[in-house]
């Protein structure tokens, strides 16, 4: 099932109002990431996970999620999360099996997004979505999801032990 992308659209920019109100007072780190997964799971059809990657110890570490479980470390040289951090760009793919390195985390999904996250001027890690749908993202989505993803940035704060 291909959603439809005007739809969906629609549906982040509604988020993007949520995710105001939710973050309004709050600006704890592992609050806000885990608050800001739920939503996004919760709010989008045909979504099988949603979470944050963090660049930490040279690889994209596993952070706060929504769905089931999940590869843990993530070498920036393999899959889609690793291209979206290593080319800074947002990666849509329509069919996660025929990307050249995916990494089967989840054997069921079918389709990616995947947003690079900016904090300091650095690409700090990633903002992944899943689906078990085909080509159930667009580049339209990923662009609403990048102005959603620099809120999340813009209201939080980040700890300095981890993100210096």
């Amino acid at each position: 099932m291909t959603v439809n992308s005007h739809k969906d659209i629609d549906i982040i920019r509604t988020i993007y109002s949520q995710w105001l109100g939710l973050a309004q007072d709050e600006t704890d780190f592992l609050i806000n990431s885990a608050q800001f997964c739920a939503l996004i799971k919760n709010s989008l059809a045909d979504i099988s996970w949603a979470g944050f990657y963090w660049y930490r110890q040279e690889q994209l570490l596993l952070g706060s999620f929504q769905g089931p479980v999940a590869c843990t470390r993530i070498a920036l040289n393999k899959g889609v999360c690793g291209a979206a951090f290593r080319e800074n760009k947002i990666q849509c793919i329509a069919d996660v099996h025929q990307f050249s390195d995916h990494i089967a985390c989840d054997a069921n999904a079918a389709s990616e997004l995947v947003i690079p996250i900016e904090y300091s001027g650095a690409v700090i890690g990633v903002f992944d979505i899943d689906s078990y749908s085909q080509a159930r993202f667009s580049a339209e989505m990923g662009a609403e999801m990048k102005k959603l993803i620099q809120s999340f940035v813009e209201k939080t704060e980040f700890p300095k032990a981890i993100f210096p």
